[in-house]
């Protein structure tokens, strides 16, 4: 099977043949030149000249991309060859003035110069003037259909994938330019562009339930756009940024507590506790490589300072009930006298507090650890009864999670090392440290939404951050067109 990638290589040396084809110099043979030729030879000069200039490229969302996919082309016009028709260039502008049905705004794809119905015609085709104006629209649709693929793919306002990082980077993964060079092969230009998309089930539900409200809301695509259907687009979005895996992954949502583990075709659910709104818990992607038994938990510079030291001063049990451990930063024990901690509450900076494992360690008997710049971790906690309450926003910031135990042995099971469940159950039981690497890392993303379909049905979950309004004005406006 030809990929895209493959396939747009492919197409480069033919691309090449046919330019100098057309241009009479393949096989030493001259062409006549004929008014189209002559039309298209300035429109190509007017792309080259318009690209190098400052104007036209500060109103392009993707410039340096524009310039990439043009220079593969030799500068020679994609939409507007008065050669090869207009079909194309039709399908372009019809996704484009829909964009709404795939979760994006209208008023980011250039629509004010880019209006519905035909191109602009090739009459006086020796004309400067014409030409200036063809190559104008020439550019600004590829950039429109350059941005449509972008944010199809990374979304609009990706913090990890900002547009101009991936406008810079000319030799990512993902490129928009070779995968329009790719649809341009094509009889219908749609599915290639389409594909794009995410693929994960969670997104394709929402672009469902998208496409049912569409039907009965609007007749047009760049209608004014109710609060629920916004409210799903922008959790579309959300799921952009979030890049869920092929195979085995672990998705924790923050509005509806929950976690869940997709081995193959099987949802493991399970409960789990999250950061309050003072500190909440961030969106990321990472992967769990190793978990940990009876873990001992460094507390956090912060949690210390405000909470921990008032409690010791408050409390001289406090630190022997609770395991924790005062040291300096060269890991010297300091005794926990009155006169000690007054003069650890005076430079607190200069000392740490460790809780040592056991069955009230703050992070339970289990913790998950996974790479990411928050410090935050997936743990088991001893507090089990607060996942009998409906809204779980609790912590500091790192999620907890219920069954924590299940949860290792699953991913042991998955990474084909079950004969490990045994030192994940006596770590546990024992209060024994156990670091249990995995062979193969698991995806995990933490992401925030507050609408998904669950088992076929349209759910929302309260907005416990107060994210929904900032992002819904950024991608739409307040209006949300």
């Amino acid at each position: 099977m030809i990929t895209p990638v493959k396939q747009f290589f492919l197409f480069i040396p033919a691309l090449l043949l046919m330019m100098n084809s057309q241009t009479g110099l393949a096989n030493n043979t001259v062409t006549p030149i004929t008014g189209a030729d002559q039309a298209d030879t300035l429109l190509t000069s007017e792309i080259r000249r318009l690209l190098a200039g400052k104007g036209l490229y500060s109103q392009l969302y993707f410039p340096k991309s524009a310039i990439r996919f043009y220079t593969v082309r030799g500068f020679r016009p994609a939409w507007l060859n008065p050669a090869g028709g207009d079909i194309k260039t039709l399908q372009a502008l019809k996704i484009i003035n829909c964009v709404s049905q795939y979760g994006l705004s209208c008023t980011d794809y250039h629509l004010d110069e880019l209006p519905d119905g035909r191109p602009p015609g090739i009459a006086d085709t020796a004309g400067k003037a014409v030409a200036l104006r063809r190559a104008r629209y020439e550019i600004l649709l590829t950039d429109a259909m350059l941005t449509l693929i972008n944010n199809l793919h990374f979304g609009k306002m990706n913090s990890d994938h900002p547009s101009g990082r991936i406008d810079r980077d000319s030799t990512g993964k993902f490129q928009a330019g070779q995968i329009l060079q790719t649809a341009l092969l094509q009889k219908d230009i749609t599915a290639v562009v389409l594909g794009s998309r995410p693929s994960s089930e969670a997104y394709l539900a929402l672009q469902r339930q998208l496409e049912l409200l569409e039907k009965q809301y609007q007749d047009g695509c760049c209608e004014p756009l109710p609060d629920e259907i916004r409210k799903i687009m922008i959790n579309m979005e959300r799921l952009r940024w979030a890049g869920a895996e092929a195979g085995a992954y672990i998705h924790i949502n923050i509005p509806s507590y929950t976690l869940k583990l997709w081995i193959k075709d099987t949802v493991y659910k399970f409960k789990v506790i999250v950061g309050k709104p003072g500190n909440p818990t961030p969106t990321l992607q990472s992967a769990v490589n190793y978990f940990t038994t009876a873990p001992e938990w460094r507390v956090p510079a912060k949690i210390f300072r405000r909470e921990l030291l008032p409690k010791m001063l408050r409390y001289p049990a406090f630190l022997e009930n609770n395991h924790y451990g005062i040291y300096d930063n060269n890991g010297r024990y300091i005794e926990p006298t009155r006169a000690n901690l007054l003069k650890v509450k005076s430079h607190p900076e200069m000392y740490y507090t460790r809780q040592s494992p056991g069955c009230d360690n703050s992070l339970g008997l289990l913790v998950f650890r996974f790479p990411n710049i928050y410090d935050v971790y997936l743990h088991d906690t001893p507090e089990q009864k607060l996942f009998a309450r409906t809204e779980r926003h609790f912590s500091h910031g790192c999620v907890r999670v219920e069954q924590a135990e299940k949860l290792g042995r699953l991913l042991l099971i998955n990474d084909g090392s079950a004969d490990k469940m045994q030192v994940l159950h006596n770590g546990m039981a024992k209060y024994i440290r156990q670091d249990i690497r995995l062979k193969q890392p698991v995806p995990i993303m933490i992401t925030y939404l507050t609408c998904e379909v669950v088992d076929g049905k349209y759910i929302t979950y309260p907005d416990i951050y107060g994210l929904d309004e900032g992002l819904e004005k950024t991608l739409f406006g307040t209006s949300g067109n």
